[in-house]
């Protein structure tokens, strides 16, 4: 015997899902669950927003968290990690937590999201087949490729609908959705302290949100491996203050002088 039909909405917050779940509703498509999985890393913006949705659609959100804290994961879990790993040759045996995620251990996605909500889908599934509409824009082809995109029951209204990246933004912001301004500053809006946001973004970070930048330092003093591999947060920090300086002096923010003094500017600081 079949089972009868379950629709989730994953709603990550940002432009497409949020655009999504409008559009859902003014077409009177199914809505059973509205997911919104919460690392406890979102802007502090991104949850007023949340709220919002959730009071004008009049539609329950259901919050999901991970067991445990980011700052617990990061910081203190206890990882089994093999003899020949890089973390263990760079650092040595007494490491503890995770650390900052990398382009190659995006440890942060899988535990904080992807498994809370694999573990709440899991429940449903025994008594319902589980339809999840994802928030996937028209011109996101390249992750629509991604095989966790293209898993049995995934559906991709704004793909069908033929809505953009560009298109969700303006159609939330004709909704009256604007996130307190955070898409006038990053173009995507994350984990405010996700160490793979490039250099502009963690800049509007530092220059716009100066308690959360402070929080990013704290962290980076705390945990094994450095923010990026490129800057600590300290750095950056330096870079974007000798940045400031460079513009109000007219000079250029690039090139072989900048970054010649940039040099020097990070060898006093490390001395």
């Amino acid at each position: 015997m079949d089972k009868p039909e379950f629709s989730v909405v994953a709603l990550s917050g940002g432009k497409d899902s949020t655009a999504m779940l409008l559009g859902m509703i003014e077409r009177g498509m199914r809505i059973d669950c509205i997911l919104f999985c919460d690392t406890g890393l979102e802007f502090p913006a991104m949850y007023e927003h949340i709220a919002k949705l959730e009071k004008d659609t009049g539609m329950p959100i259901t919050r999901i968290r991970a067991e445990k804290s980011f700052e617990e994961m990061m910081f203190h879990a206890e990882i089994k990690r093999k003899p020949d790993s890089m973390a263990l040759k760079k650092y040595g045996p007494d490491i503890k937590g995770y650390g900052w995620a990398g382009p190659r251990m995006r440890w942060c996605t899988a535990r904080l999201k992807d498994e809370p909500r694999e573990k709440f889908l899991r429940e449903i599934r025994k008594e319902y087949t589980v339809k999840e509409y994802i928030g996937l824009a028209a011109d996101e082809g390249y992750r629509l490729e991604r095989k966790q995109n293209r898993q049995p029951g995934h559906v991709h209204p704004l793909v069908d609908w033929g809505m953009t990246e560009a298109d969700c933004l303006q159609y939330c912001y004709d909704h009256g959705y604007d996130w307190n301004g955070l898409y006038e500053q990053f173009k995507r809006v994350s984990c405010w302290c996700c160490p793979l946001q490039p250099l502009p973004e963690l800049r509007q970070l530092y220059h716009n949100h100066p308690a959360l930048w402070e929080k990013l330092k704290e962290w980076d003093k705390r945990t094994w491996r450095q923010f990026r591999a490129d800057y600590s947060v300290e750095q950056l920090e330096v870079r974007f203050l000798f940045e400031g300086e460079c513009i109000r002096a007219g000079k250029p923010i690039k090139g072989k002088q900048f970054f010649a003094e940039l040099k020097e500017r990070l060898a006093e600081m490390e001395g």
